[in-house]
């Protein structure tokens, strides 16, 4: 019997992805394990694997299609001894004769709704149910708005008139992910005249449209380029990042005197491969992951992320990096990095910087992680400060390393300094806890032989 290969769902996250490649054609045999394509979601490319044996009878989504559902047919395996062309045929068109049965099943909830507007002119009695038990939210214009209730929460939350966004569920009913996309500015409608901002929430703020923007510049004068999965991504986890984040800032300057030394010590006397090359070579932001995963065992109240119902304490230093790309930012992560040595973190790194950018890491790969380091010392960036990855509590921002006039026993001399900024947020850790996570951070970095003791 033909079974429909379905858009697999590669990460927890994971609603849409792009079909990258085909590696099995029409007509190829597969067996159990086989690599048959490439999937490629907002973080990387993975190769997806067959699970049953027989041939492919039919692509139905072609390479290069982007934004696949998850769990919708992509191919058709016909089993073996199977007629492929009738295999192909009957399986290929399944998943039209399935869509009324989804469709049935999402309408029963509707016959309220139809009730309402039947009558509408009646007046409630004293036995009807309270409003927001069975009403719908009620837009601005007096039109009536379908709306689940997570998403009337999520945009009650984000301070989104209800109203305003637009719904892509069953006959325009808005839902979580309408939400999550307006919060980007992506599918919001034009606020009417004079209407009152959504009751115990804060006014929105203006949202201009995609013909609004385009209509601000003239034709011919920029180039369109459409957004990558994972820029989509950035964009909204970052928007309900800052939205929903308390977050507050704190920053330090380090002097780097002692680690310049210990780091030109150590890359001198590290051994030679067969090749002539040296086993490792430290860089000082090697240093800053290494300290900041031990400043975090030193304050474990700090190791911390927020949930609504609990705070989860991590028992280790799993310390995301960023890792600039050219279609966007990706944060992998350095697993128990307080047990690990300088020379292991640096290599490390190394290899997950290469597989970032060749799109190769794996979703346990980057995500989690109990905090974040950012370094833009490389862009000769003093000091910025930078914006949390949930579900993390902290992120380090790391500025450049250079000379500046400092005072010491009186004197004005020239030392190598380095500012950095945590940036914490406030609802898993206040300003004393914050302060002396950033003070165990600056210790560790000014005497680097504590981080190997």
């Amino acid at each position: 019997m033909a079974t429909n290969i379905l858009m697999p769902a590669l990460s927890p996250t994971m609603e849409k992805g792009n079909l990258a490649k085909w590696l099995k054609k029409e007509g190829d045999k597969v067996k159990a394990g086989d690599v048959i394509a490439e999937i490629e979601t907002d973080k990387a490319t993975m190769e997806y694997e067959a699970v049953d044996e027989g041939t492919l009878a039919k692509i139905i989504v072609p390479e290069g299609t982007q934004d696949v559902a998850v769990n919708s047919p992509i191919a058709v395996l016909a089993a073996e001894g199977e007629d492929v062309k009738a295999a192909a045929s009957s399986a290929a068109s399944a998943p039209k004769a399935a869509a009324p049965k989804t469709e049935a099943k999402k309408e029963e909830p509707k016959e309220e709704p139809k009730k309402a507007e039947a009558t509408p002119t009646a007046k409630p009695t004293a036995s009807a149910a309270p409003p927001s038990a069975v009403a719908p939210v009620q837009a601005s214009s007096g039109s009536r708005t379908f709306s689940s209730p997570l998403a009337r929460r999520l945009a009650k939350d984000a301070g989104i008139d209800i109203a305003r966004i637009s719904g892509s569920g069953p006959h325009g009913r808005v839902i979580a992910s309408d939400v999550e996309n307006a919060k980007s500015g992506k599918g919001l409608k034009a606020a009417p005249a004079g209407a009152p901002a959504a009751a115990g929430a804060p006014a929105a703020a203006p949202v201009m449209s995609d013909q609004q923007i385009l209509g601000l510049y003239e034709k011919g004068t920029y180039e369109s380029i459409p957004h990558d999965g994972m820029r989509r991504t950035i964009a909204q986890r970052l928007t309900a990042a800052t939205n929903s984040m308390p977050t507050f800032y704190l920053t330090v300057d380090c002097d780097l005197g002692k680690l310049m030394a210990a780091r030109e010590d150590i890359n001198s006397a590290a051994p030679k491969g067969a090749d002539g090359k040296p086993a490792y070579k430290l860089s000082v932001n090697d240093f800053v992951i290494k300290a900041m995963a031990i400043a975090l065992q030193k304050i474990p109240e700090a190791n911390v992320s927020w949930t609504e119902a609990a705070m989860l304490r991590h028992k280790h230093s799993d310390i995301g990096v960023a890792v600039a790309l050219p279609f966007g930012l990706i944060t992998p992560i350095v697993r128990q990095a307080e047990l690990k040595t300088l020379s292991a973190i640096s290599n490390e790194m190394k290899d997950l910087a290469a597989r970032a950018k060749a799109k190769k890491l794996k979703p346990n790969e980057y995500q989690g992680g109990s905090s974040s380091v950012s370094n833009l010392g490389m862009f000769g960036i003093k000091d910025f400060t930078a914006i949390i990855n949930p579900p993390q509590s902290s992120i380090l921002a790391v500025g450049t390393g250079e000379e500046r006039a400092v005072v010491r026993n009186g004197q004005i001399v020239a030392a190598t300094m380095m500012s950095v900024t945590l940036s914490c947020d406030h609802r898993a850790m206040d300003g004393a806890l914050g302060a002396e996570l950033i003070t165990a951070f600056k210790k560790l970095i000014e005497n680097p032989v504590m981080m190997v003791v």
